[in-house]
């Protein structure tokens, strides 16, 4: 093991912008990330990770080692060291006659034996698994430019990259309103007839990009500061994933769920969320699914609920969030967890197993990486994994072209209490902060024309139908 460090190298997203130029001009494996709340730090950056295709019920498998190496008044706790980083697909497919398949494999990652880890108070050291000690090349690429007073540079240690920024340009389509409709209301025919009691309907915004798609995701990070953000890259493509939602925390035998369920815009008043029934009912529901699947693996008596219905900013959103914590034997594996978790609670609905075979029924278009996770397993620090909600994906039209598809799942948990045009308001709240990020401007060659301009309806915030659940 090998720690040193760097000091103070500016943002996450800077210093993730002179990695990837790094990898571009050396012709190395791109770079991973997870910036916002990771492993008790601010970042965890991989510097080149060679993520491919992997099967999925491996993915994650990464046995702990034993404890971390010792904190030091010079190298802090947590230690990360490196591990397997990547993203674990929603596994289920719709049967809907028509669905174009997915886009990106259904799971990929890869290996790093080292990290770039910015702790809570702004300082970033280099970890190695191997005892290797940091490039002199990398820690070159990753230093702020020194002050020059030229006014056309600007260095990592303002917030930019201290490159030429990636340009991007990502025209938008709606999902289809109608679609998701349908889906809804059979849904709510579902709970009359006591099949579920909750289910988690989604749709798809569709387009094409052209560009750097790590430029969408700097420029994301900059303008919303997800807690839960994470990059992934490889020839098949990227995944951008802005999420807000923490999935699984395992250290040892402890793990932990911090599932959301209930959504207002967040110019509303976020006291709405605690008094709406639907969505505190949506919430209580989703607890006790979280409890069951983590029950099935957990010491007796080791389930707890440490968070309850608490209210949450999100970017463009309120939620409520609510933390389910228990014990589970060291030796079930990141594998075994995933098996018995596997996909989140918060995306599925309940009872979970009927839940998902009407999601395939109701969802004309496959998920993909949406609604699956994305992530790190270390032997040092364990596993993190957020719930790939907010999240693009992106697809070349060849490995290597700056053009390609862009997926953007969205949708939400559907109660006895739901409206159709509601639900399709937060689907809409939820997508905002995504979409209104500014694109760069990246001209189009003659020969490809313009994607078509996003048309979806503006929002307008207002109160959610509290109807009672009391009934004859």
């Amino acid at each position: 093991m090998r720690i040193d460090r760097l000091g103070d190298l500016g943002s996450a997203d800077a210093v993730l912008s002179a990695l990837h130029h790094r990898s571009a001009r050396s012709g190395l494996a791109p770079p991973a990330a997870l910036t916002g709340n990771w492993f008790d730090s601010r970042a965890v950056l991989a510097p080149s990770v060679r993520a491919v295709a992997h099967p999925p019920a491996s993915a994650f498998d990464v046995a702990m080692a034993g404890p971390a190496a010792p904190a030091t008044p010079t190298a802090p706790r947590p230690v990360v060291g490196g591990g397997w980083i990547g993203y674990l697909g929603y596994p289920d497919r719709s049967v809907a006659s028509g669905a174009a398949e997915p886009s990106l494999p259904s799971a990929a990652g890869g290996w790093t034996d080292c990290v770039l880890r910015q702790d809570q108070a702004g300082c970033w050291w280099y970890e190695s698994l191997t005892g290797v000690p940091c490039p002199a090349e990398l820690r070159a690429a990753v230093e702020p430019d020194p002050p020059t007073g030229d006014a056309r540079e600007t260095t990592a240690r303002d917030g930019t990259a201290h490159r030429e920024p990636a340009q991007w340009h990502i025209g938008w389509t709606p999902p289809d309103r109608a679609a998701h409709r349908r889906g809804v209301e059979a849904c709510l025919e579902a709970i009359r007839a006591g099949e579920v009691y909750q289910a988690c309907v989604c749709g798809r915004f569709g387009g094409r990009y052209r560009g750097e798609p790590l430029g969408f995701f700097v420029d994301a990070v900059r303008s919303s500061s997800p807690a839960r953000a994470a990059w992934v890259a490889g020839e098949w493509g990227a995944v951008a994933s802005l999420s807000p939602e923490l999935f699984l925390a395992r250290r040892g035998e402890q793990v932990r769920s911090s599932p959301i369920k209930g959504t207002l815009p967040l110019s509303a008043d976020p006291a709405r969320l605690r008094a709406s029934v639907k969505d505190v009912a949506e919430n209580v529901m989703i607890v006790d699914l979280v409890r069951n699947d983590l029950g099935r693996l957990a010491l007796p008596g080791s389930v707890t609920v440490r968070e309850l219905l608490s209210v949450h900013p999100a970017p463009g959103v309120w939620h409520l969030v609510s933390t389910i914590a228990a014990a589970v034997p060291e030796q079930v594996g990141n594998a075994g967890l995933l098996a018995a978790t596997f996909p989140p609670a918060s995306v599925t609905g309940t009872p979970k197993h009927r839940a998902r075979q009407l999601l395939s029924e109701w969802e004309p278009e496959h998920r993909g990486v949406y609604c699956g996770a994305v992530g790190m397993a270390s032997p040092l620090a364990g596993l993190e994994l957020n719930v790939a909600i907010r999240t693009v994906e992106f697809a070349p039209d060849h490995p290597g072209a700056d053009t390609g598809t862009v997926g953007l799942g969205v949708g939400g948990g559907i109660t006895i209490d739901s409206d159709p045009a509601a639900e399709w308001q937060e689907c809409l709240d939820k997508a905002a902060s995504i979409l209104g990020v500014s694109c760069s401007a990246v001209p189009l060659s003659p020969a490809e024309p313009p994607a078509p301009p996003r048309t979806v309806p503006a929002w307008t915030p207002r109160p959610r139908r509290q109807r009672s659940r009391t009934r004859p």
